[in-house]
């Protein structure tokens, strides 16, 4: 019940909240009650980029542990974090609605802080996450902020140590490649080097993580690359920064279509920090040089793992574009 109300406040929330100040603006005396919204909204636009609005009291509702318990979600540890160092994590793969990201470091589904204790942990996403009235609100709430530059140097910036910004490296144009039961596991990561160099300017221990499971409880519409609905989509997802996915799930009394997530276990394992030195200006050959070493770090992790959490599929990889 705690996924089903979820799905309903991701997708309904902002647009409601949109069609209700609408409606109180034109249709009734409390017109006011938007105008004094909007004129919050444009005060507090930046707060996204500036370290959010974290309320530890919303990441610890009984939800999320519902939320956890569905599917469920669990957290693993391959090392300990030592709250002296601010960390970079990359979170593989995307999936349609990062559904373990979103447990395991936006909320206390999993008990992050006791698994990784002195470590606070902000979720980065697209910045068009924070433009729908009171749904950008609520989600600031659990500690997410803006994935921009400007955004993560707030974050990594503003303190000597314990804190773990996390980016779902392959953004939207990943969940375009999500299918559950493949032989092959698309992550986007050749061209996303951004994130290196900022772990190299602020000197944040790189931190691979793997979400077994994810790509398992959604499907989507057939859209193999080149066909005309990928070429559409693709250019979707340039235009507005969505992904325009058509998901197939489940429904609240049948299993063959809907919007609700599949329940299928997702684990996702955060593996040894890569230790960085601070580097005021980084170069491309010292860009490239750790982002090889990211990788090789991430392949192995999921190769370590792979048979523990997809055993039927034992000759599944990673393909990396």
């Amino acid at each position: 019940m705690g996924c089903f109300c979820l799905d309903r406040l991701v997708l309904f929330m902002g647009p409601a909240a949109l069609l209700g100040f609408l409606y109180l603006f034109f249709f009734t005396r409390f017109y006011f009650v938007p105008l004094f919204y909007l004129a919050w909204y444009v005060a507090d636009i930046k707060t996204p980029e500036c370290g959010g609005r974290r309320w530890n009291w919303v990441r610890k509702w009984s939800l999320w542990k519902d939320y956890a318990s569905y599917f469920p979600v669990s957290l693993v540890k391959e090392a300990d974090l030592d709250p002296k160092f601010n960390y970079f994590i990359g979170s593989h793969p995307h999936g349609i609605l990062c559904s373990g990201a979103f447990c395991n470091f936006a909320t206390e589904g999993t008990n992050v802080s006791k698994v990784f204790p002195g470590i606070r942990f902000t979720l980065t996403t697209l910045n068009c996450q924070f433009v729908m009235p009171l749904y950008r609100e609520f989600f600031m709430t659990s500690g997410a902020v803006s994935a921009s530059r400007k955004s993560i140097d707030y974050v990594l910036g503003s303190s000597c140590g314990g804190n773990a910004v996390v980016l779902v490296v392959g953004g939207a144009p990943e969940s375009l490649d999500t299918h559950p039961n493949l032989d092959d596991i698309t992550l986007i990561l050749k061209p996303r080097k951004g994130f290196i160099r900022l772990a190299l300017k602020h000197g944040a221990h790189l931190v691979p993580s793997f979400s077994f499971g994810e790509n398992e409880v959604y499907d989507q519409v057939d859209n193999p690359r080149g066909s005309r609905l990928r070429n559409f989509q693709d250019y979707l997802q340039k235009l507005i920064g969505l992904a325009p996915v058509l998901i197939k799930g489940r429904g609240i009394f049948q299993y063959s279509f809907g919007i609700i997530p599949n329940r299928r276990p997702i684990t996702t394992v955060v593996g040894k920090p890569i230790p960085v030195e601070r580097t005021g200006n980084p170069s491309d050959e010292q860009v490239n040089e750790l982002h090889s070493k990211y990788v090789s770090e991430l392949v192995d992790l999921f190769e370590r793992h792979k048979n523990k959490y997809y055993p039927p599929r034992e000759h599944i990889k990673l393909k990396i574009l």
